[in-house]
């Protein structure tokens, strides 16, 4: 059977945007010549099940719960432009299908995949028209907004700055990057977050419990076990784990009862292996690289290690996550250990002499090395400062005694005059000003290695502090 049926979209009006199982009472047909719906029976369970009103939304309660802004600002009717961003199947589309149910505002709706800009002029000149005429707002539903590029966005800024339109944009990309600033700068943004498995479990059992949108209707037996499996899977998508249900509960045969049993081999038959949330370019890529470093600078191998397996399961470029352990060795190990600098540009030079998979070893080892290792970020902290020194400080001249003195005439202009070999010296130090001012950049921890170097540079120090007494 092609499952690939199971994930048609859920059909939306293009004129109402409203969502045409809601048949409550309190559901607004916003116009009168809107195309007839799809048939319940026609579409998926995913889209019967979507929310007609907040309190049948699942998750979000950080900006849904009770006296949330964005709650308080549905129910009031009282929207301004907002942007909705999240992974897939979290519940932006069926947010702005429920502000269509409930707002006093005529409802439009774009989709970034299939509108031109003809077709947004069009609907911001009817919004225009209204709000002139009749005095009747206009929200603008844009569904996956991110796909419009800038000379598209920017139609939209006039109205959306004049109040024309109140934008309501959906997108599963980092509006910071992917959205044009000044609609950034005009709208609220509200951040939807992967449901947790107690959400989905709860999803799933009202899918089972309802007979009029869900699967009440059939005569299913379903083992617990199998529902925590779907809901684990999924990743925090109910899209996915509504349509991998139905999937199991229509291909399924019933038994000698009648009964379709769903079990847990029937459940990890009916979805598939998870496909991990990893944008190449976008939130997920940076989030889970930043997690990585984080977790390696923190001396968490486990964690290191999680988001390493992560990475490499999605695909990532093994340069891309080597050239980051490059960094880390010598950003957050350092002195404290030089050898995790030299493990990790071994692991970089391996993982692209033998590729993936094998390239895993060698890049877990580096992972596991840097995590492990004694911690200091003294040289970056030392460069940096000398770096604002210079960028803000008078430059100091090089002294005479340090200038080369190798060419000729140079011993005429005193260079190099009075210079000390050191190797001439006792331990091969001899105190001598090499910069001509006091600066002191470099502190050495007393972590790992830089123990036994921060031991020398005291001694070193001290015998050069004695010199100019």
């Amino acid at each position: 059977m092609d499952v690939g049926i199971w994930s048609f979209p859920c059909y939306v009006s293009p004129v109402t945007g409203s969502d045409l199982f809601s048949a409550a009472p309190e559901t607004k047909k916003l116009d009168s010549d809107a195309p007839e719906p799809v048939s319940p029976s026609h579409q998926p369970l995913a889209a019967r099940m979507r929310p007609r009103v907040l309190d049948e939304f699942y998750g979000q309660t950080h900006i849904l719960a009770k006296g949330q802004l964005l709650r308080r600002a549905i129910e009031a009717d009282r929207i301004q432009s907002i942007i909705l961003y999240g992974p897939p199947g979290t519940g932006k589309t069926s947010l702005a299908q429920i502000i269509a149910n409930q707002t006093k505002s005529k409802f439009e709706r774009l989709s970034g995949v299939e509108s031109n800009v003809a077709d947004m002029r069009r609907v911001l000149a009817a919004a225009a028209n209204r709000l002139e005429n009749k005095g009747l707002s206009t929200i603008l539903f844009v569904d996956e907004i991110h796909r419009f590029n800038k000379s598209q966005q920017d139609v939209l800024l006039p109205d959306v700055e004049s109040g024309v339109v109140r934008l309501i944009g959906a997108t599963t990309h980092n509006p910071f990057f992917f959205v044009n600033s000044p609609l950034v700068s005009r709208s609220q943004i509200f951040e939807l977050r992967s449901l947790s498995e107690e959400d989905l479990l709860a999803l799933l059992h009202r899918a089972l419990a309802d007979s009029e949108r869900g699967l009440g209707f059939m005569k299913l037996k379903t083992e617990e076990n199998a529902l925590r499996h779907l809901a684990r899977v999924a990743d925090g998508d109910a899209r996915k784990v509504l349509n991998s249900l139905e999937i199991a509960a229509l291909t399924t045969a019933p038994g000698s009862d009648g009964t379709i049993h769903i079990t847990l081999s029937v459940a990890e038959q009916c979805i598939q292996k998870k496909a991990i949330v990893y944008d190449g370019d976008g939130d997920a890529h940076y989030d889970t690289i930043s997690a990585f470093i984080k977790s390696m600078r923190g001396s968490d191998p486990d964690a290191a290690l999680y988001w390493l397996a992560k990475m490499i399961h999605a695909g990532e470029d093994p340069r891309f996550i080597t050239r980051r352990i490059v960094i880390c060795a010598a950003e957050d190990v350092g002195l404290a250990d030089p050898m995790a600098l030299i493990l990790a540009q071994a692991a970089h030079h391996a993982a692209e002499f033998v590729g993936w998979p094998e390239a895993r070893i060698p890049i877990a080892e580096a992972t596991i090395y840097i995590a492990t290792a004694n911690k200091s970020n003294s040289s970056i902290v030392a460069i940096d400062a000398a770096l604002e020194d210079v960028r803000s400080g008078r430059t100091l001249p090089v002294p005479e005694h340090l200038r080369d003195g190798h060419y000729a005439g140079a011993k005429q202009l005193g260079h190099g005059k009075d210079y000390q070999y050191a190797h001439d010296h006792p331990d091969h130090f001899v105190p001598q000003d090499y910069l001509g001012a006091a600066r002191r950049y470099y502190e050495p921890t007393d972590q790992g290695t830089e123990k036994k170097i921060k031991e020398r540079l005291d001694k070193w120090r001290a015998q050069i502090e004695a010199a100019k007494k």
